[in-house]
Order: structure tokens, then sequence, then C-alpha cells
């Protein structure tokens, strides 16, 4: 009998089952998929040369973890490679607004928009670093971070206070137009808040588009080498090496509660696993709490809050096996990981405006991954492992394009949906239909079915929009890892802070577990042992 049973091998349940061990306790983690690592796989299922990732691609928030880093995954074989700039955002007459690791070259590529933007960029990366750590703590740490948000709270101070906070909440529209007179650094802010389900003028953008961007400015955008599962691949190698367990192919169906108190689960073979002492469910809110947990045991309000449980945008994705590079007008774009497609500030808008009336978007904004360029071993010399994805609504309504387009996402609408990304990405890179040796089509129902966390497609666990976030995520009055349930930690995306590859949710549930089994007495003995460290003596 483990000590803890966790439920989903994706990022967050190994994170939190290596944590465990770590600890001491023994666990078994339990995946559904025939392979662990939930929306971090990759494969060569386009074509057999080429490596293509399934779902994710590039780690800016791994980069930046110091959860990851304490797993010290380095050590089991995960390396990350970075293509020569992070993130393009090139337009159809050529110009290109270009985030490098190296501030300055961003700065110039903002100044050919407007003289003096790259001294705007330079004043918000300043912001960014004297921010940086404790805003990094406030976001790793459980809600509430009392000791780094309190750090983070006089720096804001220190930094302009309520100007700063007014800053961070503004939609990214406003934000981009007070800061910079040109579009170059307008759509770097923009294009990164729309990773997340947040139109240019939704409050809190601002901040989020920043944050994205800063992390790319600071460590980049990088990528495992070999594919997005040499991560996934480190994770299991080190909780394996400490005595876990995972096993694949093991649908959990029921969480069992026995006294009040989760004590293990059954699987949809009918196996009963107990857990000594805890289960933490790396699955999805309305999963966690609408199949899983029977309705019995959980309150009523929280059964009438899930109802308001609003999903982030679907998402549809192509993988290509291309012959050659992408033939970008914009040179810089060749040299980016990440290329940003819309034809300005106003195509954003129209296309968020596209799905919140439920409207297949006809010119979606895409976001387009060249994996050779971040790393030379997923494709053989001279051609490109790409992808690209764009965000459509989960209730279609209409097609924006006329062309027929109903939700249904049979193979006409997958085939109807891919072209159209295509063409736009044609309109950045004449040519580049003609380099396309095969391509894969992952639509909304496709993911979901190739991860049950992916519901309609959505990647990040929930809305990023602020009223679900903090201690109004998953629901109002959450925000920690404790559930109703006692015995039963809630490790997914679901929890703070949030969507993104970083670890966050898997460690605080882990952490709140071995917390709740603390043996009496050992905090004061902890307190006692520091001040005798710190005195040299028993006062």
């Amino acid at each position: 009998m483990p000590d803890a049973v966790v439920i989903g091998a994706g990022p967050n349940g190994l994170v939190a089952a290596n944590v465990l061990v770590d600890a001491g306790w023994s666990v078994e983690v339990l995946e559904e998929q025939p392979e662990p690592g939930g929306a971090v796989r990759h494969d060569r299922g386009v074509d057999p040369d080429f490596v293509n990732d399934v779902f994710s691609s590039f780690y800016p928030l791994a980069a930046a973890s110091p959860v990851l880093a304490a797993l010290r995954l380095e050590d089991h074989g995960l390396r990350w490679s970075h293509a020569p700039s992070v993130l393009a955002h090139p337009l159809p007459d050529g110009s290109c607004a270009v985030l490098d690791r190296n501030v300055e070259i961003t700065a110039a590529s903002l100044d050919a928009f407007a003289p003096g933007d790259g001294s705007a960029w330079r004043r918000l990366h300043d912001l960014w670093q004297r921010l940086q750590p404790d805003l990094l703590n406030t976001l790793f740490t459980p809600f509430p971070p009392v000791r780094a948000g309190a750090r983070l709270a006089w720096r804001l101070r220190a930094a302009g206070g309520l100007r700063m906070a007014r800053s961070l909440i503004l939609p990214v529209r406003r934000l981009g137009e007070e800061e910079f007179r040109g579009q170059g650094g307008r759509l770097l802010l923009a294009g990164n808040a729309l990773h997340a389900d947040l139109a240019p003028e939704a409050a809190g953008s601002g901040g989020f588009g920043w944050l994205m961007a800063m992390l790319g400015q600071t460590y980049g955008f990088p990528v495992p080498v070999g594919g997005s599962g040499a991560l996934t691949q480190a994770l299991t190698r080190r909780l394996t090496a400490q005595g876990g367990r995972v096993r694949c192919g093991q649908r959990v169906e029921r969480i069992v509660v026995r006294d009040g108190r989760a004590v293990g689960v059954r699987t949809a073979a009918g196996e009963a696993v107990t857990a000594r002492r805890a289960v933490l469910a790396d699955v999805s809110v309305p999963a966690l709490y609408g199949d899983l947990v029977e309705p019995a045991h959980l309150p009523a309000q929280l059964l009438d809050d899930l109802r308001r449980f609003q999903w982030d945008f679907a998402t549809f994705k192509v993988d290509w096996a291309l012959d050659g590079p992408v033939p970008w007008q914009s040179e810089q774009a060749t040299r980016a990981g990440t290329v940003h497609l819309a034809d300005g500030m106003d195509e954003l808008t129209r296309f968020a405006a596209q799905i919140a009336m439920r409207q297949v978007p006809d010119r979606p904004f895409v976001l387009f991954g060249q994996m050779t360029t971040a790393d030379t071993t997923r494709s053989p010399l001279g051609t490109e492992s790409a992808w690209a994805y764009t965000h459509v609504p989960h209730e279609i309504g209409a097609d924006a394009a006329d062309e027929g387009i109903t939700g249904s996402w049979d193979t006409k609408d997958q085939e109807v949906m891919a072209d159209r990304v295509e063409r736009q990405v044609e309109r950045f890179a004449p040519g580049f239909r003609a380099l396309i040796r095969a391509r894969r089509v992952l639509a909304p129902p496709t993911l979901e079915a190739l991860d049950g966390n992916l519901t309609g497609g959505a990647i990040n666990g929930g809305t990023t929009a602020i009223h679900q976030q903090l201690v109004l995520r998953p629901v109002p009055g959450t925000g920690r890892p404790e559930t109703p349930v006692p015995g039963l930690f809630l490790a997914s995306a679901g929890a703070h802070p949030g969507g993104g590859v970083h670890g966050a949710p898997g460690a605080n549930a882990a952490r709140a577990a071995l917390h709740r089994h603390r043996p009496p007495g050992l905090a004061g003995a902890q307190r006692l042992l520091t001040r005798r460290d710190r005195t040299g003596s028993r006062r």
C-alpha cells in the first residue's frame, strides 16, 4: 500500500510524486494514457524523420520555475536548447518586432517602429529586474504567498506603488498605448497575452503579457533537446530512481472516500488502490468534483460554483514536416523559435471578439513554432519540424469566413480549418504551403482524447481571466490545493497559479499533503533548532 496515490502523470502529477518521494513517502502514479506526460509529449507521427511535439513545446515558465530547478532534472538527462531569437512578430510589410534574450537587440527592433520605444522597453525590463525574485516566488508558492507577497508589495511600493499596480491590471491594448508610440512593443505584449485566453481589452492582460514577455527576455523560450517528452522522461526517471512507481493505461474512475476521508481510488478495471496518507489529483477541476468524487462528499456551494467554472479557449493545432525553412518575408522571423502572426493590434482584437461571439475566426491569430530552428535534432538538415495553433470557441454558432465549419470537427471541419491556418501563414511567408511534406491536424476533440485534462481543447486548466485567479481559482474561496475532502489534494493546472509547465500546482499539493502529516511538535522543534543555529545558545 503506497503512502500516496497520484492521479495523472502529467508534469504536475510527476512533480508532486517527486516531491513526496524526496520526503520518504512511497508513491504510485496512475495514468490513463499508454504513456506518461500529459500535455508534454512528442512523437514521430507526422513523418518518421521528424520529431513533433504533440501539445506544448516552449517552456519559459519551466526555465524560471524554482520548483523544477530544485529537482535538478539535468542530472536525469534533460538538456535545453534555444533558437537564436526568442520570438518574432512580423507584419506583411516586412517589418518585424523581435524579442531576444539580449535586451539591446529587442530594444533596437522596437526603435525601428518608433524611435524611443527601445528605451520604453528597457524601462519595463528594469521594473521586471526589480520585481522578478519576489514576483516568481509569489507565483510559485501556495496561496496566500505571505512572505513573498509582502516583499513583492514592498518592492511594488518602491517602484511606484499604486501607479505600478494600475499598469499591471490594465488591458494590454491600453498598456501598449501608454508605453509605446509604435506597433512593435504593443504587439510583443499583446501577442504574449494571447498565449492565454486574454483579449487585448481584458483587464489584467497587460500584466500577463508583460510577464510572459519578460520571462522570454530573461530565460528565453527553451525547448528540451530531442522533443518535449524529454522533460517527462527526466521527471519519470528521477521518480523511479527514488522508488516511485508509474502505471500507465490505468484510468481512475472513482476516488474512494471512507469516514469522510479520501483513502484511495478505484480504476475502470475495478482495481482498488489504497493510499495510506493522501490522494493527489492532477486532473481538471470539473473532472475531480463532477466525476471522481461523489456529490454527497462535497459542499453544495462548491457544486453550485462549479456550474460557473470557465474554461479557457478551445485550441486547434496543426503539425507539419517541411522540406525547407519557412520563407518568411521578414528575415528576422527566420531566427525565432516562436512566431506570432497577426496583422496588427486590431486584427488581434477582431480575432478575440469573434471567439467571444462564438464565431470561428476568419483570420486566426496563429502561434507558429519552428522546432528545428530551436533544436537541430528535430528533423534532417535543411528541413523544419513546425507547428501552429490557434483558438476557436467551445460552442460554435457561426463561421466568420463562411466556409461551413460547424464545430462537429469531422474530417471536413478539420481540413477547412487547417487550410485556413496555412493561408494565414502564407500571408507572412509566401511559398510556405509548397514546402509541406506532411501534416497532422489536432482538433479540440482530438486533443481531449489524447489528454483528458484538455477538455474541449482547453490547454490551461481554466481561464486566465482575473475572475478565476488567486483565491478565486478554481472557484471562489479556494486557491489552495486542499479540497473539502480531507486527504484529497488538487494538483493540476486548475489550482493556483494555473496553466503552463512549471510544476507549481503539483509541488504545492505535495507540500500540503506533507504538512498535513507532519509529526506533532515538529514545527516547534524546527524553530528551536533554527534559533540555536542563529544564536549558538538556547535563548
